[in-house]
């Protein structure tokens, strides 16, 4: 076959590529029918050569898993060559792939022909089982014995009154079904007094629930008569002062790359990498039916190919453009998400604003950000992440989370671990934590962090009426010491620096991230869930490049009992200070769902700030004209006035 590669190292995967990385592990015996792969994905140069613009072959890795036997074995393969340069097969104790899609309709069919969960349902009044959606999820690590070398789910029900009802609103709850997909079979039902099937509807699309759309919107149109200001060439997006690559794969998603500013002709490097390596959704009912429920999105669901199809005028306003992604499915061919990233340009407000009496003058400058952007649906729940560059070189991201609450059977009375948002129906408290892993190459590979916290000052000789605050500077210097959690009364926040280079004034350039500061993991200390999510345990991470380090988690997540990801990174005990570092950062949600986030949640918002701080030696926006474009006329004189 005629192979279509990438031109640049960095480039995601074609379809070409995908087409030949199956078929040289089809040559040698590999791929039989009962295999599947997952997580195919590029395995990323060195990013020395890739700087130097040295010439790589591309190469390809998978998890493939022999379904008959739940063997998963590690592969690596050199496009070029075709030569086969990994092959492992991972121990019964080293977790299993990620879920297969053809793994939801196993189990269905598996518990739909087991009498005991029959029965099960019958006691809960529901007997036409075509009327039945199950939902088979990731498992967790709990201690069975035969749960052991095996792939297990765990299969929940619910009620579908018509074919186009929102199953949500009517859990089938009080019965669990442990499943076997090796040897398809159930191991175990649970049962709890949960019996009840909560029956008002949740169909937010039926005028009966939703009432009648209101009329009173007029319409906003957003136009940028002389097109857009970026340019997109080979995946590189450049605007204004920013040049960023772009990539994309089946687990991650939008992955961006090569992150610099133009400064005055000077290319500054920010982050060589930059993506959302793992997220958790860890529950807190502790009912035996729901007290096992944590879902890693990227580790056990791969979201990347859970990418929405985007729309324009529905996901993204305004003059946009798309780029497609490739992803491999279950049987290793290609499958092409179109519009699956979303790029544009957004006005900000207020870039910077001032009206001087002295000299007479008014200035207004306007902000503006390029926005990229891809949305993930995970069942029940809807992610949308969202990377802005600003005009001043700030960098931001947003997590935006929507879609339907998770929702149990409510058992009464003032139940503490879940609320009860309509009659008989609960939706347990959870949390959504993500980790960002960012790659940082402040003016370079030779950073260091340094943790910064506002510090009052006693009232005493220097400071006799007590007004004085300061700050404290902490470098951090080893992997041991990084490991770090917010301080919203400190204003604690993490200032990535250059060790080697200085500003006009003598300080190091630095990038300061910007936490929110919101609650990390809530359970216990002893969980399973905190041995497996590991990372959600501290807001901030800082370890030592390695080009095999790129999951929070680890590189396998499902039935993995823990430790893995950054708990054995830092364990190493590496030197940090001054060295090519990887920042990682957990931020999210802690979700007490409202009644308005029923029967369809509103968005709701998280994120981190990065911003230069002693990086340029001035504001770097002060060339931004006071009217853009040839249409200014009057308005330059309401945005820029001297008098």
């Amino acid at each position: 076959m005629t192979l279509t590669t990438a031109q640049h190292p960095l480039a995601p995967l074609t379809a070409d590529e995908i087409d030949r990385f199956r078929s040289v592990l089809t040559s040698l015996g590999l791929v039989g029918s009962s295999v599947r792969f997952a997580y195919v994905a590029l395995v990323e140069p060195d990013k020395a050569d890739v700087r130097a613009g040295l010439s790589t072959d591309r190469r390809v890795s998978a998890l493939l898993v022999e379904l008959a036997t739940a063997e998963t074995r590690e592969v690596v393969v050199n496009l070029a060559t075709g030569d086969l340069l990994v092959d492992r097969v991972l121990g019964s104790g080293a977790g299993h792939a990620p879920t297969f899609d053809a793994d939801f309709d196993l189990g269905d069919a598996i518990v739909k022909s087991d009498a005991g969960w029959v029965a099960a349902l019958a006691k809960r009044g529901i007997t036409d089982l075509e009327n039945v959606r199950t939902v088979s999820l990731s498992a967790g690590s709990f201690d069975y014995a035969d749960e052991v070398g095996i792939r297990v789910t765990r299969v929940l029900a619910f009620y579908s009154q018509y074919p186009s009802d929102s199953v949500w609103a009517h859990p089938i709850d009080g019965v669990l079904a442990h499943v076997d997909l090796t040897n398809q079979r159930v191991l175990r039902i649970v049962e709890t007094d949960v019996t009840h099937v909560p029956a008002e509807s949740g169909d937010y699309l039926d005028p009966a629930v939703r009432g009648p759309e209101r009329t009173s919107l007029k319409p906003i149109e957003i136009s940028q008569p002389e097109g857009v200001s970026f340019t997109l060439d080979d995946n590189v997006l450049s605007w204004e002062n920013w040049s960023v690559r772009i990539g994309f794969n089946g687990r991650e998603g939008l992955t961006l790359h090569n992150l610099a500013f133009d400064d005055h002709g000077v290319t500054r490097s920010i982050i060589d990498r930059a993506s959302i390596s793992e997220m958790v959704v860890p529950y807190g009912d502790p009912t035996p039916t729901h007290n096992w429920q944590n879902y890693f999105d990227v580790g056990e669901y791969q979201f990347g190919r859970l990418a929405n199809s985007l729309e324009l005028g529905c996901d993204c306003v305004g003059d946009i453009t798309y780029l497609d992604a490739v992803v491999a499915n279950d049987f290793g061919y290609p499958t092409t998400l179109k519009n699956a990233i979303c790029i544009h340009e957004e006005d900000y407000g207020i870039l910077w604003k001032h009206s001087d009496g002295f000299a007479g003058t008014s200035e207004t400058r306007r902000q503006r950000r390029i926005v990229i952007s891809f949305f993930v649906t995970v069942g029940n729940y809807d992610y949308g992440f969202y990377w802005y560059l600003y005009l001043d070189g700030t960098i931001q991201l947003e997590a935006k989370a929507t879609g339907i609450v998770f929702t149990s059977g409510y058992p009464g009375g003032d139940y503490p671990y879940a609320n009860e948002i309509a009659p008989g129906l609960g939706a347990p408290f959870h949390q959504h934590l993500f980790s960002a892993r960012l790659d940082m190459a402040v003016d370079g590979p030779t950073n260091a962090v340094e943790e910064i916290d506002a510090e009052r000052v006693a009232m005493g000789p220097g400071n006799p009426l007590g007004n004085a605050f300061t700050r404290t500077v902490t470098r951090l210097r080893t992997e041991a010491e990084a490991q770090r959690v917010a301080a919203s009364d400190k204003a604690r926040v993490w200032a990535v620096v250059n060790t080697e280079t200085t500003n006009r004034m003598g300080g190091h350039p630095a990038y300061v991230l910007y936490p929110e500061g919101q609650p990390t993991l809530l359970a216990a200390d002893e969980s399973s869930i905190a041995k497996r999510a590991a990372f959600a345990t501290k807001h901030l991470w800082v370890t030592r490049f390695h080009e095999d380090e790129l999951w929070a988690s680890g590189a396998v997540v499902n039935q993995h009992p823990g430790g893995g990801g950054l708990p054995a990174y830092a364990g190493r005990g590496r030197d940090i200070d001054g060295t090519d570092i990887v920042v990682w950062h957990t931020f999210g949600l802690t979700h007490f769902p409202r009644l308005e986030d029923w029967p369809i949640m509103p968005v709701d918002y998280a994120g981190f700030t990065l911003k230069p701080h002693g990086f340029f030696d001035r504001n770097p926006t002060l060339d931004v004209p006071a009217v853009i474009g040839g249409h200014g006329g009057a308005e330059a004189d309401h945005c820029a006035h001297h008098g």
